[in-house]
């Protein structure tokens, strides 16, 4: 039986998506998996996957065609099967080009496009392997592998390059503590602490006016906060957390790793922390529906994560199934997918509450604004030393973090905010009441 590809549905919001290129052709085989058409929303470009292996056949919609989320696309036929009668007439679709009309062969595909920038690769010195030469993100991948130049490029987090960036530091001097070596954003805060300050450019006399398209992913990202500030009426409480055993138990944690278990970093901690709370708190855990507050029994985690179009908010589903370990190994995976563009369709889906950390910019505190449907957000900044008073009043130096809970105050009245956040802070200063 012919196996339906529809358009998926990458947020709650969205409405529709545009066809950007079909990777694959009418006619061709595909597996399980396989990317045949990449899409772009107003947030990222993605690509839809092959829901099982086959033929595709009956494309029915043109490159630049903008197709309502849920609609067939095309599908999946097997040898001898043929497209359902009622399916309508396939839309015409070049068997050799299957990127815009109007493009050159050799052109990248956005999410190539992405790669490649991110990798500081060079388009030009990289050659296509998709329909008419069209440059794919696979091709990028392999460039780099291949390539001396990029293979020798200093691994670094984006947070880290930016700083180095601000700073004035070479990555190629700053060591890295991260998984191979990579640089993290508080491996070149520590570097930059001991570099001679740089000299402070003097303002230039002719000043010039600068714009920024505010469209795609920035537009939407505009419209939803203002929509949210506008419909929701926020409460927000704050928390200072003694982080000292938080970060004793991350020190232990990676010294004692097992073959195959990632890292484990400060973020995935908190998260771990917030699932646990969650779990204590349901109601922090809801979604308003008209006339009914529902509460989910699944916590998918959603770790708001910058790229360079914006702000992206990969999900960690069913976290209250996960420990540190896996918590942390995953959300490396969803945050590399993310900043190299190449989350999958499930990656930005069904989120219940999500965690954004300013920390690494240096962030003391800050409140963040809730991403609906859902009804609470946490805000977290950077775990700062600072004297804390011991049992006999004497002062003792800590590393204190600030957590801000903004809540949906028709769903959540402050005392079960307030709950909640007694509950995440006693997780972080005692964490030996989670299960690693």
């Amino acid at each position: 039986m012919a196996k339906e590809v529809i358009m998926p549905k990458f947020g709650f919001t969205q409405e529709d998506s545009q066809i950007l290129a079909w990777i694959k052709n009418e006619g061709d085989r595909v597996e399980k998996g396989d990317p045949i058409a990449e899409v772009s929303t107003d947030k990222v470009s993605m690509e839809i996957e092959a829901p099982e292996d086959g033929i595709l056949a009956g494309i029915r919609y043109p490159v630049g065609t903008v197709v309502p989320v849920t609609k067939i696309v095309a599908y999946i036929i097997q040898p001898g099967e043929s497209v359902p009668a009622d399916a309508g007439t396939p839309a015409p679709v070049s068997k050799d080009v299957a990127g815009k009309p109007e493009e050159k062969s050799g052109s990248a595909t956005p999410v190539a496009m992405r790669v490649a920038k991110d990798k500081g690769v060079d388009l030009s010195e990289v050659e296509g392997s998709g329909p008419g030469g069209r440059i794919l993100k696979q091709d990028v991948e392999s460039f780099v592998k291949v390539s001396p130049v990029i293979a020798g490029k200093v691994s670094a987090t984006p947070a880290a390059r930016t700083l180095a960036a601000k700073a004035g530091l070479e990555l190629t001097e700053v060591t890295g503590s991260g998984p191979q070596g990579r640089v993290q954003a508080v491996d070149v805060e520590r570097a930059s602490q001991v570099q001679t300050p740089m000299p402070v450019a003097q303002p230039s006399t002719v000043s010039e006016q600068r714009s920024i398209p505010y469209t795609g992913m920035r537009r939407a990202i505009g419209q939803n906060l203002q929509a949210s500030y506008q419909q929701i009426p926020h409460i927000m409480l704050q928390v200072d957390v003694d982080m000292t055993a938080s970060e004793a138990l991350r020190v232990r944690a990676n010294q004692n790793l097992r073959a195959g278990q990632e890292k484990v970093s400060l973020t995935a901690i908190i998260a771990h922390a917030t699932v646990w709370a969650l779990g204590r708190n349901p109601i922090i855990n809801s979604r308003l529906e008209e006339d009914r507050i529902v509460l989910l029994p699944d916590i998918h985690l959603g770790i708001a994560v910058t790229v360079s179009e914006g702000l992206l908010v990969p999900v960690i589903h069913q976290a209250q199934l996960k420990g540190t370990f896996q918590i942390a190994a995953e959300l490396r995976e969803v945050t590399e997918r993310a900043r190299s563009g190449k989350l999958r369709q499930t990656d930005l889906q069904d989120g219940t509450f999500t965690i954004s950390n300013l920390g690494m910019y240096g962030v003391d505190r800050f409140a963040a604004i809730i991403n609906p449907p859902q009804t609470a957000i946490l805000a977290v900044g950077q775990s700062r030393k600072q004297f804390v008073p011991d049992e006999n009043g004497q002062p003792v130096l800590h590393s204190v973090m600030t957590a801000t809970l903004s809540a949906d105050h028709r769903v959540i009245d402050g005392a079960d905010a307030a709950r909640y956040l007694a509950d995440l802070r006693q997780a972080l200063e005692n964490p030996e009441v989670m299960t690693l």
